[in-house]
């Protein structure tokens, strides 16, 4: 029997948003984030452009991708790296401060992935709990020792919807030593409407420690092809980029990212309507009687304890999938119908 390393025997699986289907053959998937809309006719077209040269390997450094978000964000094209999708970028950053003895610090209850990827580079993972459903970067803060390598901060909060705003991440950035890097993790930036929270990108400039991440999965609709990008200053994108997979970023999911930064003005019309639509979701939900926190991403955090599981399998009923992750349910928000089943579900679970 060949030799593995011990941690593979205790290694969760990651678990993926699953698809349910009710009796009378419904379905509503809420569980994953995905953008409700299809592909733009633009982006389905260089699609079918780049299949016509599968047969050739991808650009491995990206360029014309790299130099479309270099544009289109402002930035210089040496603070960008890019991979298969941002989780796998974050498996990188993994990978840079990776090694015995090391800390990485993150929120918890955060993004499902970071135990995993810690775990899998063999760092020591330090969890700081949220306080009302938030980073408490204070005490993250605190947490920081000189094992710390790396600390997420994930901003809007992944499964909570929740944000740190201007001042007080300011404050904590400028507490956290040089020498660690601090990780804005900003898959769902395209969905804040709360003026004060920061744009990571303002940011990291004058910040050698500061790395921003974002992806094109969530409001640019890409998340079946993973393409996900780091900016940073080249030091830390450099030091990422040597830890790229040789074409990990396929010619296909690069074309149809660089098609989607071309049509960012209909993309954005659409996240435009999940906005308007969180915020009926949520109201209907307080409405309802449910604790809601306030939420700037693609989706509403209900905190159900015990009853989790039960709730995850009651809407399901109707055809319904949403997240059930541990002490909560993430639901994400949809097209208005799946919304209203979401909501008819909520609410007979309130009342039953």
């Amino acid at each position: 029997m060949p030799r593995f390393r011990p941690i593979l025997d205790a290694l969760p699986a990651y678990r993926a948003g699953k698809a349910v289907v009710s009796a009378d053959g419904r379905s509503f998937k809420l569980s994953s984030n995905e953008s409700p809309y299809d592909p733009l006719p633009s982006v389905v077209e260089a699609i079918a452009a780049a299949a016509r040269e599968i047969h050739r390997y991808p650009d491995p450094g990206c360029a014309r991708l790299t130099e479309a978000l270099s544009a289109r964000l402002g930035v210089p094209q040496e603070h960008i790296a890019l991979g298969a999708g941002s989780v796998t970028v974050a498996q990188q950053l993994f990978e840079t401060v990776g090694e015995p003895g090391a800390e990485v610090i993150y929120a918890w209850r955060s993004f499902e992935a970071y135990p995993l990827l810690a775990d899998l580079a063999g760092v020591t993972s330090v969890r700081v709990p949220l306080v009302e459903e938030t980073h408490d970067l204070e005490a993250m803060a605190a947490a920081v020792t000189p094992a710390t390598r790396m600390v997420f901060v994930c901003n809007p909060n992944n499964p909570t919807g929740t944000v740190n705003r201007t001042a007080e991440l300011t404050a904590f950035l400028d507490r956290v030593p040089e020498d660690v890097l601090v990780v804005l993790d900003e898959a769902y930036r395209e969905y804040v409407r709360d003026a004060d929270v920061p744009d990571g990108l303002g940011l990291y400039g004058d910040r050698p420690n500061v790395a921003v991440l974002r992806t094109f999965s969530k409001a640019y609709g890409l998340a079946g092809l993973r393409v996900g990008y780091l900016v940073a200053q080249e030091p830390v994108a450099s030091a990422v980029r040597k830890t790229t997979v040789p074409f990990a970023v396929n010619s296909i999911a690069q074309a149809a990212a660089i098609a989607s930064l071309a049509a960012e003005d209909e993309l954005l019309e659409r996240v435009e309507t999940v906005v308007k639509e969180r915020t009926r979701v949520r109201e209907a939900l307080l409405g309802q009687g449910w604790a809601v926190p306030p939420t700037e991403a693609n989706f509403v955090w209900l905190r159900l304890g015990e009853r989790t599981a039960e709730f995850a399998e009651h809407c399901a009923v109707d055809g319904v999938a949403v997240r059930p992750l541990g002490e909560g349910a993430r639901v994400s928000v949809g097209s208005p119908e799946a919304n209203d089943a979401f909501l008819d579900a909520a609410a007979r679970f309130r009342t039953g």
